[in-house]
């Protein structure tokens, strides 16, 4: 399996999002690829921005951007924060 499934609360316009991302891509690409899916998603609501974080919904820790989605602690139906 290549991808995971998780769920991403976008706090700005409160809204929540289930997507599936890829294990062996880097967090700041995954932060990219959420941002933009999540502003095509809601029609421009969010805004798109390229130093888009993501956040663990447990640990309100930023995720490691040069670590992979494999080697965090991202797996199946984790939730995470997209600011």
């Amino acid at each position: 399996m290549n991808k995971v499934f998780i769920i991403v609360e976008v706090p700005l316009i409160e809204e929540k999002y289930e997507v599936y991302i890829p294990i062996g891509k880097k967090i700041y690409k995954v932060s990219n690829i959420l941002a933009k899916a999540v502003s095509e998603l809601s029609g421009g609501h969010y805004p798109l921005k390229k130093d888009a974080t993501i956040y663990s919904k447990i640990t309100g820790k930023p995720y490691n951007i040069n670590m992979t989605v494999k080697d965090s602690d991202i797996r199946n139906g984790a939730e995470i924060i997209l600011i």
